[in-house]
């Protein structure tokens, strides 16, 4: 059984004009997989196809944007017409406003919504309904982010929309595991132009651009890579080597791949007859302080 073998397989993937998901359709189509090409924008979704055609692959191209149940539907639809049937719907289409709460404008906050959780929630159940029907199982890949689990300033609708993704897969992974579908959260790190706007990366971020390769500790410590060293996790979770694997939140960046903790429960106490407020104080300052977990995600040195 081959993680890197799609023969005959079809993909959807939606945002894959550029950046991360151009790379997951191309790998795709690397592996032998024909995949329905999905952006707003024609000459980058037309030049990802052709990418994919390059790699070996089969391509066929949807121009719309993803939120709409129409789009859904048509990014299905598309994959049956031409080429006869679907196996993964990989969800990654997506758009930043970012700006700290007090400034984000409900217009900024709905975008950033209907893209990432609306857009995730219609294409992940156009796909369900079409795995139900045909009987021979599929695969629903999402794209979470490090924002997701931890917060990210600056991101509160991205943050929210990326931690309510993974929330989805392991939904979905209880309501479609009769159907044979497996449903996964990719949370992908990468060095790409918003990466490269932070602070801590700028300098590497130039060097990075202009060939040089990264230093071992952000490949690492940092897990940032290109966004081809993101794929290979999407091609194994479309392929038949990963059948048993469902609800999962798996990361991959650089040289490092992760799994995610599912929230659990960290400490209890329990109070006969109930609590009151100063009870809480107390065993809070006494007992659970120590444990309370920051937010926000923590960078090792890069010296």
């Amino acid at each position: 059984m081959s993680a890197e073998d799609l023969t005959g397989r079809v993909a959807v993937v939606t945002g894959s004009g550029r950046g991360l998901g151009r790379a997951y359709a191309v790998a795709l189509g690397r592996a032998g997989a024909a995949v329905v090409v999905n952006d707003v924008d024609t000459d980058s979704a037309e030049e990802t196809a052709e990418l994919v055609r390059a790699a070996g692959g089969r391509a066929a191209v949807v121009v719309a944007p993803v939120g709409p149940a129409e789009t859904a539907d048509r990014l299905v639809a598309t994959a049956v017409s031409e080429f006869g049937r679907l196996d993964a719907m990989i969800a990654n289409a997506g758009v930043l406003r970012d700006r700290v709460m007090w400034k984000a404008t409900d217009e900024d906050f709905d975008l950033v919504v209907a893209t990432h959780l609306r857009g995730s929630f219609t294409c992940g159940r156009a796909a369900a309904n079409h795995f139900r029907e045909a009987g021979e199982g599929g695969r629903i890949i999402l794209i979470g982010s490090p924002a997701g689990q931890f917060g990210s300033f600056g991101q509160t609708a991205y943050a929210a929309c990326k931690a309510g993704i993974v929330a989805m897969a392991r939904t979905w992974s209880l309501e479609l595991a009769r159907a044979g579908v497996t449903v996964n959260a990719v949370i992908p790190t990468a060095m790409t132009e918003m990466t490269g706007t932070m602070p801590i990366y700028q300098e590497v971020y130039q060097r990075f651009l202009e060939g040089e390769p990264l230093p071992p500790v952000v490949r690492r410590e940092h897990a940032l890579g290109s966004p081809e060293d993101v794929a290979p996790l999407i091609v194994w979770l479309a392929s038949d080597a990963s059948s048993g694997i469902t609800g999962q939140a798996i990361g991959l960046g650089g040289d490092r791949l992760t799994l995610y903790a599912h929230p659990a429960v960290l400490e209890t106490r329990d109070a006969d007859g109930g609590w009151t407020p100063d009870g809480i104080r107390q065993v809070w300052e006494a007992e659970l302080s120590a444990l309370a977990q920051p937010s926000g995600p923590t960078f090792a040195p890069q010296d």
